[in-house]
């Protein structure tokens, strides 16, 4: 038995998990889809970043904060979610940002409406710069009277974890549920926390399962490492865990243009699934994590012999409007396909 952490109740769990039967004719090749809807999981539609934030937020109740501080790009998710979890907690928010202030949209706009302060730092801002930025942001609240919690960017770290640890005990389930007994599980890594966590979860719940971490930045080298990273921190605050290193297995050949950006075949798979499914992906990150995974699929190089493929749908749908002129391409090509000649 697993001993938690505390956590805040936030999430909408158990999240659905149903089989994708018109995408596993499509793109199976005699493996069964199915999907862990973990962008249905509430607090404004928040996907994976919730689970972490609920025990982020009671570590920040515990050290008795009244402020979030965490960083990211403009349209982040993660950033979304933080001042979606503090406006749900009574907590101030403060989003570091990179970027500069726009039109107002996607996850910006939601930021923005939920009354995040917001500090905008360059583009090009480097990782080691934003976290300064965050000791500084810290700081600057310390001054007014406000104790503040950094979140690292994604809220990876060795207390976000635990949210995707959770969700293999959730899987278990799941797949007991269905009878499935292996499974690869699926999913787009982007800042390396649900990664860490998924495959942390497999090592703890000894679930009979290979996680399959599409990179949507970064190459696999860093990932791999990020999540040992990510891992260790965590047998370091917690030693009663496992001893052994968890298991990675990152793919990082579908990063494409770069982070928040995608190729037009992105766009397609994204399109098609949509027509099949009703289910919406994001070319950030979900999107490019399905494509890899169909790509490789009918490629016969699927890191995997599993006959059951999870794919975890993180969430991010909002980011998907500031794609509207992509994805009206991809619209027209998968008209033409399907309209009888």
């Amino acid at each position: 038995m697993v001993q938690y952490p505390p956590r805040e109740l936030l999430a909408l769990l158990p999240s659905p998990f149903v089989l994708l039967e018109r995408a596993t004719a499509r793109w199976g090749r005699g493996r069964r889809i199915w999907c862990k809807r973990d962008d249905l999981t509430g607090s404004l539609l928040t996907g994976n970043k919730v689970r972490k934030l609920e025990f982020i937020a009671a570590e920040a109740r515990a050290r008795k904060c009244t402020v979030l501080v965490t960083a990211g790009a403009l349209q982040s998710n993660h950033c979304r979610a933080t001042a979606a979890v503090a406006a749900q907690l009574g907590l101030k928010c403060e989003l570091i940002l990179r970027g500069e202030e726009q039109a107002l949209e996607g996850n910006y706009l939601l930021s923005r409406l939920l009354d995040a302060d917001i500090t905008y730092v360059s583009r090009s801002t480097t990782g080691d710069e934003m976290t300064q930025h965050l000791a500084n942001a810290v700081q600057r609240w310390a001054a007014k009277g406000e104790k503040a919690l950094s979140l690292p960017i994604g809220g990876s770290d060795e207390i976000g974890i635990w949210g995707y640890i959770a969700a293999v005990e959730e899987l278990a389930s799941d797949m007991a549920r269905h009878a499935i007994r292996q499974a690869a599980i699926v999913h787009a890594t982007g800042s390396g926390g649900t990664q860490a966590g998924l495959n942390a979860g497999v090592l703890m719940h000894k679930l009979p399962a290979d996680v399959i971490s599409y990179a949507v930045c970064d190459d696999a080298a860093y990932f791999n490492e990020k999540a040992q990273q990510d891992w260790q921190a965590l047998r370091a605050a917690t030693p009663d865990l496992p001893v052994e290193p968890i298991k990675t297995i990152t793919n990082d050949h579908f990063i494409g243009p770069g982070y928040g950006r995608a190729d037009q075949a992105v766009f397609d798979t994204l399109a098609q699934l949509a027509r099949l499914e009703g289910i919406t992906l994001d070319p950030v990150y979900t999107g490019k994590a399905f494509h890899g995974m169909v790509t490789d699929l009918e490629h016969s190089s699927f890191q995997s012999d599993a006959a059951d493929i999870i794919f975890v749908h993180t969430g991010g749908v909002f980011g998907i409007f500031p794609h509207a002129d992509a994805l009206q391409t991809s619209l027209q090509r998968v008209q033409a396909v399907n309209t009888p000649h």
